[in-house]
């Protein structure tokens, strides 16, 4: 099982959101659903692709790289990067929707779908919640239901190119039909528990679950 790291002090970023989160803001009181229009309430388009992290970018090279998979599972998992790519890989093309309000559309993914990685690990019965943890500290709360919905993968490939580092390489997570900050960088564990634990954002003031055609952006929401 991998040694999860200390969070970093917050940043100017880090802070900055939650004031938005005390503050509502960005709030548009509208609702839709992905089938009524592609852009959720309140979000703007881009082609660029911002970054935005806790301060801290992990360096860590796909020989390094490790994935442990642990807790209410059947078959605990621990690949190193091998491991991980030699289990049937996905291709799939979705849309990022960043709780900050820029969404980008077309984004083309490589990599393990969530799907087959409960197929590899067999979550038990009482299994209901996942938390990610990443290597800069980072960690962020899901509903089993939702990490194995479709096109959610474990990328490691963006636009036919290895993931890079500042998107969150060697492999995050693509949870496309939530906000972003669900889908983790750097991945480093999943851990499976029977009871929630929200994360880093959802104890700072934002929704459990961010779904971004209701506008859960902030707890309450």
């Amino acid at each position: 099982m991998a040694e999860q790291n200390e969070q970093p002090p917050p940043s100017k970023l880090t802070r900055s959101k939650q004031r938005w989160a005390r503050e509502g803001r960005f709030l548009t009181g509208r609702s839709s659903r992905p089938e009524q229009q592609r852009l959720p309430p309140g979000q703007h388009l881009t082609r660029d692709w911002p970054v935005l992290d806790l301060g801290l970018t992990p360096q860590i090279s796909r020989e390094r790289w490790r994935l442990d998979v642990y807790g209410a599972v059947e078959n605990p998992l621990f690949w190193d990067f091998a491991r991980f790519t030699a289990e049937p890989q996905t291709k799939s093309i979705s849309d990022i929707h960043c709780v900050t309000t820029w969404s980008r559309y077309d984004n083309q993914w490589e990599g393990l779908a969530t799907r087959d990685l409960l197929m590899a690990c067999q979550p038990r019965r009482e299994a209901r919640h996942l938390v990610l943890h990443s290597h800069d500290g980072y960690t962020t709360n899901l509903a089993l239901e939702d990490f194995a919905a479709d096109g959610a993968l474990l990328a490691h490939s963006w636009s036919g190119a290895p993931l890079e580092q500042e998107h969150g390489g060697p492999v995050r997570l693509v949870v496309p039909h939530l906000y972003f900050w669900k889908s983790a960088k750097w991945l480093q564990s999943i851990e499976f528990l029977a009871q929630d634990a929200p994360g880093y954002w959802e104890v700072r003031g934002y929704h459990n679950r961010g779904d971004p055609w209701t506008e859960q952006r902030y707890s309450g929401d």
